[in-house]
C-alpha cells in the first residue's frame, strides 16, 4: 500500500452515511449548509484518542456559537463508540467507518510512521469542510495533543 490520494482545500468533501456511536445514520449530506469539523483517529479509548476527543468536547460550545459542527470518525464498531461516549461524556457524534472506505477517501487511511516503523492504519487527520460541502482545510498527521487548541487559533476562535 502507498500513501493515500490527500485531499486539498476546494476539493468536495466524500460524502458519507455511516452508523453512529447512538446506533443511528449520520450523513454528510445531512451537515449541508453548516461547517464542519471532522476528525479521524485511530482507536476510541486509548490514550491521544481520548485526550484528543476530549479536548473537542471541551471546546464544543465554542465552536458551535462559531457555527461548527463537530465529527469523529474510526474504524471502530458502534459499540465501542457508545463506550467511549459514555465513559467520556463525548457530546458530538463519533461515526464508524469498519471498512475504512470513507477514511480512505479522505486520505486518512494508509502507510504512516509508527515508532520508526511504516505501518498501515488511521492516519489523525482533521477536515474543516465549509457549508457547501468543500475542504476547507486538510491537516494530516496531526498530534493528539494541542491540535485541537492550534485548530481553534487557525479558525481565528482564540
Amino acid at each position: 500500500m502507498t500513501a493515500p490520494d490527500r485531499l486539498s482545500p476546494g476539493d468536495p468533501a466524500p460524502d458519507f452515511t455511516l452508523p453512529t456511536d447512538t446506533g443511528d445514520q449520520l450523513s454528510l449530506a445531512d451537515l449541508r449548509g453548516r461547517k464542519v469539523v471532522l476528525y479521524a483517529y485511530p482507536a476510541a479509548m486509548t490514550p491521544g484518542c481520548t485526550k484528543q476527543a476530549c479536548d473537542f468536547r471541551d471546546s464544543l460550545a465554542s465552536l458551535q456559537a462559531a457555527g461548527y459542527e463537530v465529527v469523529g470518525i474510526s474504524p471502530d464498531k458502534p459499540e465501542k463508540l457508545a463506550k467511549f461516549r459514555d465513559r467520556d461524556a463525548i457530546t458530538f457524534p463519533l461515526v464508524s467507518d469498519t471498512d475504512r472506505a470513507v477514511l480512505t477517501a479522505y486520505g486518512a487511511y494508509g502507510e504512516k510512521q509508527l515508532y520508526g516503523k511504516t505501518v498501515t492504519g488511521v492516519i489523525r487527520s482533521t477536515f474543516v469542510i465549509d457549508p457547501d460541502g468543500k475542504i476547507e482545510r486538510a491537516l494530516y498527521n496531526v498530534k493528539a495533543t494541542g491540535h485541537v487548541a492550534k485548530l481553534r487559533r487557525d479558525l481565528g476562535l482564540d
